[in-house]
């Protein structure tokens, strides 16, 4: 079976890894926890990942975010500069980076 391919924002290793510690049942719901959680952070570093995870929240739909597979990410799992696994993967110049 061929591999689906979408091209969506590009999450880094730490968002995905955030995303992965809250409830992923929906985009709403990780949205909702993300930032209910954000007024608990104080760490600069975090509260960016939290800040950039957010925004390339809302700039999928809900049928792209049920694509994501919900893992820890870690080095291995992104070649040139976007994510990659088994159902999607995600273009690197999203936000131009």
């Amino acid at each position: 079976m061929e591999k689906s391919l979408i091209s969506l924002t590009k999450f880094s290793a730490e968002e995905l890894n955030l995303m992965c510690i809250f409830d992923t049942a929906n985009r709403e719901t990780l949205r909702n926890g993300l930032i209910a959680a954000l007024h608990d952070v104080y760490e600069p570093e975090m509260i960016e990942v939290f800040g950039s995870t957010l925004e390339k929240l809302d700039t999928i739909t809900d049928e792209d975010f049920t694509a994501i597979g919900f893992y820890l990410a870690d080095d291995d799992d992104f070649i040139d500069g976007g994510y990659i696994d088994d159902n999607f993967a995600i273009d690197g110049d999203a936000f131009g980076e």
